[in-house]
């Protein structure tokens, strides 16, 4: 039975007050918690002084010191056309350890390895015995690595929050925004140009690309590739008004999350930094060149019966008609010996001048580092001249052969080629061709889509217009005439209003049984710039017409004679 309490149910007076108060019972609590109180502060006081080591990792055995960051540097986003986040920042773990706080190094390196395998067992156990004050374990730690570290509590284990460069795409768009490093400095692509911009001024930057677009052209590419046993290749989709490149695909590529595992050949872009003659596809800037140079119209022609010997070099027909050829058909079956003889009225002095107009001459400007030279003819003989009209002798970037048909097809301007969205918006424009000029060539091009070697590209509602081209590659100072060349297309579309240019090309592809054996670029560079174009064109908004149409008939129609007729009538 409980004792009773003689104060309860009483009005105590005051001395009866202060006896309770200072009862035995009453004392002991008060001593508790003055203990407790104590104890706490002292708690606190470690912890402070704890935090105080974290943020200032001193080694008084006389190894360096480090300062570690206060606050996380900021980096801008970078987005596609659409507003598409293309690169971001998150704010990540980072694993570091002061080694002179380790209880043992034997049990926490085997921890560590049971939560990073990677890691290298004797590298990691040298680290961790050193006398050093501070040395990184794994930088950019995922969430669920983050914890499972944690989970263990490794005595001398310790995280700094840091910040990391996200590529939401992956290899998508690796050649073109490129890569941070492990400081979050830019190393290559659109990250190291605007490295100041994204990192010092923390802005973001909106490019022209159209991820989208950006997707098909990979895609379709990859598959080609793979199809064809194609050692690289190249896409570029580009707006023909105003050169902002949608699209822009180089293969092999790399991850740009991963840095540490890109390679040499992944690295480089060979839209840009690649220099490469380009076959004949050139034909397409004799023409333009003769066209503008007056010395042929619609109705001229040559004859290209026989085979041209220039000195001791012999030019021939890979496509032979064995007849006279008008302009159109030149371009149409694609006729080295019909540009030749047009190029040699041309003349050499008109000529480079005109490809300088279009920029090939010189190193085209583009909003990343890696941008190639071109290689350009050191005379200007009749035999340079010669293998000049079908594309030999001079060798260029993917870039600029693009960007300068877009200027032929486009009206007859030329605009700086550019990554950035209305990065081209209020400069000035170079006339390289007269409207007239320009019009005959869409006309021409659609011709050679509907009638002539790039057949396989012809999208139904889309009036495409284009060229093939083969390359056959160098081994020494000796082409090669089988096995290793380039394949290439390039076109635009609609062509009645020229919105966009492409270009494929395939780097010694290999001949199918639904080729027939056959690599050249109408049977590989083609039919793959068609499904290209069949797939981006409805994303841009582009809607189908009929082609057959009297109003789209006469917008298309191109008036000249064929050969067949010139030659009958003498």
């Amino acid at each position: 039975m409980h004792q009773a309490n003689p104060y309860f149910g009483k009005r105590l007076a005051p001395h009866y007050y202060v006896e309770a108060v200072q009862s035995p019972e009453c004392l002991q609590i008060k001593n508790r918690s003055l203990i407790s109180f104590i104890l706490f502060g002292f708690i606190f006081f470690c912890v402070a002084i704890r935090l105080l080591n974290v943020m200032l990792i001193n080694n008084n055995s006389g190894s360096e010191s480090l300062s570690l960051p206060s606050s996380l540097i900021e980096r801008g986003n970078i987005y596609d056309r659409n507003g598409e986040v293309l690169a971001t920042s998150l704010v990540t773990g980072s694993a570091y350890a002061n080694p002179q706080e380790i209880i043992d190094v034997k049990e926490s390196v085997a921890k560590l390895i049971s939560v990073f395998p990677e890691l290298n067992k004797k590298e990691i156990t040298k680290k961790l015995s050193s006398k050093k004050g501070f040395i990184w374990i794994k930088r950019y730690l995922t969430p669920k690595e983050q914890d499972k570290l944690n989970y263990l509590g490794i005595p001398g284990i310790y995280f700094q929050r840091e910040e990391r460069r996200i590529y939401p795409h992956k290899n998508l768009t690796s050649h073109i925004l490129g890569f941070t490093g492990t400081d979050n400095i830019g190393l290559s692509g659109i990250e190291k140009t605007f490295d100041s911009v994204l990192k010092k001024d923390q802005q973001d930057v909106k490019l022209a690309l159209d991820i989208r677009i950006q997707h098909v052209l990979h895609e379709e590419l990859q598959k080609g590739m793979i199809k064809f046993q194609a050692k690289t290749g190249s896409a570029i989709m580009m707006d023909a008004k105003t050169s902002e490149i949608i699209g822009m695909v180089s293969l092999p590529d790399y991850d740009p999350n991963h840095p540490d595992k890109i390679s040499k050949t992944s690295s480089f872009n060979s839209n840009t930094l690649g220099i490469y003659e380009m076959g004949s596809i050139f034909k397409i800037f004799t023409v333009a060149s003769a066209l503008e140079a007056g010395t042929v119209n619609l109705n001229s022609g040559y004859d290209a019966t026989e085979d041209l010997k220039i000195g001791r070099h012999k030019i021939t027909d890979h496509h032979k008609q064995k007849r006279w050829l008008s302009v159109p058909e030149i371009l149409m079956h694609s006729s080295n010996i019909g540009t030749t003889k047009m190029i040699l009225d041309v003349g050499a002095e008109k000529h480079k001048a005109f490809l300088k107009k279009l920029g090939f001459l010189d190193a085209t400007k583009l909003e990343i580092p890696e941008n190639g030279r071109p290689m350009t003819p050191r005379s200007w003989k009749d035999i340079t001249m010669a293998t000049l009209s079908y594309g030999y002798g001079i060798a260029i970037s993917p870039l600029q052969l693009v960007n300068g048909i877009g200027a032929v097809v486009n009206g007859g301007l030329l605009n700086q080629p550019t990554l950035i969205k209305d990065g081209n918006k209020g400069a000035s424009q170079q006339r390289v061709v007269s409207s007239r000029t320009s019009d005959q060539m869409r006309k021409l091009l659609h011709l050679v889509v509907k009638k002539g070697t790039a057949r396989k590209s012809d999208v139904v509602g889309y009036v495409v217009g284009g060229k093939t081209g083969s390359a056959n590659k160098k081994v020494g100072n000796a082409y090669v005439k089988k096995g290793k060349h380039r394949s290439l297309y390039a076109g635009a579309f609609p062509m009645y209003d020229p919105k966009y240019v492409i270009l494929v090309m395939l780097d010694e592809p290999k001949g199918t049984k639904d080729t027939f054996g056959f690599s050249t670029g109408g049977w590989t560079a083609t039919p793959m710039a068609k499904e290209m174009i069949s797939r981006a064109a409805p994303l841009l908004g582009i809607l189908p017409v009929d082609e057959k149409s009297p109003k789209m008939k006469a917008a298309m129609h191109l008036n000249y004679k064929s050969g067949k007729e010139k030659h009958a009538v003498g």
